[in-house]
């Protein structure tokens, strides 16, 4: 039996992992509310890591080595371009003072909006491709505007801005006027029981932490538009394209804790990361044009240039405070 072209047994297998590693996260390594150190953040990081590469060898075991390299490629590029979402996550936590020992919570739940949220829109344009084949060349020449986009100066500098944009977003002004809210935290509650003062009885009351919440979802929808029609410029395969984002983004929302004090030293890896859209968009019409590009090329493009970014961003940024 087969779902959308892959084993069903392939799908169970990977529902199985992630639902066993978000029960040994949140159930076992994370049951009490702790601060979330760099060293913690980074073995956890290497963890998630190692079950995606793992992942990706049974791919290449059970469903063949084309997809495997597919996944691989997939991954990295969800992965990188997941670090411009982990800054602004660290806005939203900051906008909205959430303490740090928290905010593990509030990543780890939003993991799960992650996964049927991202399901749900993989589905859509798996569908959208099937029956308009053209749609993919929309994907191609959005990931191309988009990568030239992303030559331009970002503007991260300026984080007062970005927070009063945060504060000011429709979602958030109408969260808060259209549910009852408290104007701080209770622990790591998204609800609390409070006396409604003027029913004289026991309501729930939203609190700033599932604010947080449900602004980190937002966010996380908004990058998807990006990052999914690059997946699918590599893989029109669904289960390669659904499985390649889900374990990026585990393994990215464990390394948040680490990587959002030094977020700072990537300067320059946004002009690798738009090279990579420019590459991928392009790859669409070249494909159809001439002939498909084989996946080993994908994959070792894709990581040369994200290598390169990394190490000159390193390099540039190594006297910075």
């Amino acid at each position: 039996m087969e779902f959308v072209g892959t084993p069903v047994w392939a799908w169970g297998v990977f529902f199985i992992i992630v639902v066993g590693l978000l029960i040994l996260d949140l159930g076992v390594l994370n049951k009490r509310d702790h601060e979330i150190g760099v060293g913690e953040s980074l073995w956890l990081s290497a963890f998630y890591i190692a079950a995606s590469c793992l992942f990706g060898l049974g791919i290449g075991l059970f469903l063949g080595h084309e997809q495997a390299l597919e996944f691989f490629t997939g991954f990295a590029i969800e992965k990188s371009l997941s670090l411009d979402n982990m800054f602004v996550i660290s806005l939203i936590f900051t906008t909205f003072a959430v303490p740090r020992i928290y905010q593990h919570r509030v990543l780890f739940w939003g993991i799960v909006g992650v996964i049927v949220m991202r399901g749900v829109m993989i589905g859509i344009g798996a569908v959208l491709i099937a029956k308009f084949h053209w749609v993919l060349y929309i994907f191609g020449a959005f990931l191309i505007i988009t990568g030239i986009r992303m030559l331009k100066p970002s503007g991260h500098e300026h984080a007062p801005e970005h927070e009063s944009a945060i504060k000011c977003h429709p979602v958030v002004k109408f969260l808060q006027g259209h549910i009852r809210m408290t104007d701080e935290f209770h622990g790591h509650q998204f609800l609390v029981h409070k006396m409604h003062p003027g029913k004289g009885r026991l309501v729930y009351y939203a609190t700033p932490l599932l604010l947080a919440l449900v602004v980190v979802e937002v966010a996380d929808i908004i990058f998807a538009v990006d990052s999914i029609p690059a997946v699918f410029a590599v893989t029109q395969d669904p289960f390669i394209v659904y499985t390649s984002n889900i374990f990026a983004v585990l393994g990215l929302r464990a390394l948040y804790f680490a990587l959002a004090a030094v977020i700072y030293r990537f300067t320059y890896l946004k002009y690798a990361l738009a090279a990579v859209l420019i590459f991928i968009g392009s790859k669409i019409f070249y494909a159809e044009l001439v002939e498909k590009v084989p996946a080993l090329v994908s994959l070792s493009v894709t990581f040369g240039l994200l290598t390169i970014g990394v190490l000159v961003s390193l390099l540039k940024t190594r006297k910075r405070a």
